[in-house]
């Protein structure tokens, strides 16, 4: 009966983590560390490619765009497409007033 009981708690916290890390990524707004955070497989320098990417060619048409990322395939565009967003109007960030 523990190892069922353990098996069920090892099911529940790890359905509860993909819940919780289901939260939208806007792959044309978001910044590094956003992208970083809500999407499984980016890191640090696979997020700032995205960027750097999208920087210089605009903005991505559909969530299959990433693959021209270097380093990033059909694989991690599949682990992530749920949760990929396409916004097209991103607002500029907030910068501090000037006294």
């Amino acid at each position: 009966m523990s190892k069922f009981r353990n098996t069920c708690v090892a099911l529940f916290v790890t359905l509860a983590a993909g819940i919780a890390a289901a939260e939208p990524v806007d792959i044309n707004c978001a910044d590094a560390p956003a992208l970083t955070a809500g999407l499984k497989g980016i890191g640090d320098a696979k997020a700032q490619a995205i960027v750097a990417y999208r920087t210089e060619n605009g903005p991505f048409k559909s969530a299959d765009d990433l693959e021209k990322v270097k380093g990033i395939g059909a694989k991690t565009i599949e682990a992530n497409r749920t949760n990929i967003t396409l916004g097209e109007n991103c607002a500029p960030a907030a910068t501090a007033p000037t006294p």
